[in-house]
């Protein structure tokens, strides 16, 4: 190897190194639950499969985010369906869905089209399935205040 190779071989590594030097103390100043997803289901494989076919066939996707899969091609800004069990009951999910006008029961500050529309007319059995998927669907501790915030801000274009 000649001279100005292991120079320039030297330069990559010590810049490879320091990198790595960098990377690891930014990732200690980070706090620890930063390092980790912080959303998770307690939903068994019956009902993840059930209420995943219910939530694609119903094209929620289309405006709402879960586990952070949006449609890129829509641009909707509702609110994201991550750890909604933590901050909603299954059972207020479910009047929610039920319900023939859902602005009755969380008024929404977007355009009408773009509104929650109601699912009442779909069949209980679906309804019931959606509610329970989505009541399963949790947040740590740690993001639920960050989350909380969110929906807020969202639903009410307000600090909160």
């Amino acid at each position: 190897m000649r001279k100005g190779e292991r120079n320039v071989l030297v330069i990559i590594a010590g810049t490879v190194i320091s990198l790595m030097i960098f990377n690891g103390l930014k990732q200690a100043e980070l706090g620890e639950h930063d390092r980790e997803i912080p959303f998770y289901s307690t939903a068994d494989r019956e009902l993840m499969s059930a209420g995943g076919q219910i939530y694609k066939k119903y094209n929620c996707k289309n405006c709402h985010t879960l586990w952070t899969i949006r449609n890129i091609m829509q641009s909707v800004p509702a609110p994201a369906l991550d750890g909604i069990g933590s901050i909603r009951t299954t059972d207020w999910i479910y009047n929610y869905l039920s319900s023939e006008n859902p602005q009755s029961l969380l008024p929404s500050r977007l355009k009408a089209e773009y509104q929650m529309p109601s699912y009442a007319s779909i069949p209980e059995d679906e309804r019931r399935t959606l509610a329970d998927f989505l009541g399963h669907h949790k947040v740590k501790d740690w993001y639920l205040d960050e989350a909380k915030k969110a929906e807020c801000r969202k639903l009410t274009g307000e600090e909160c």
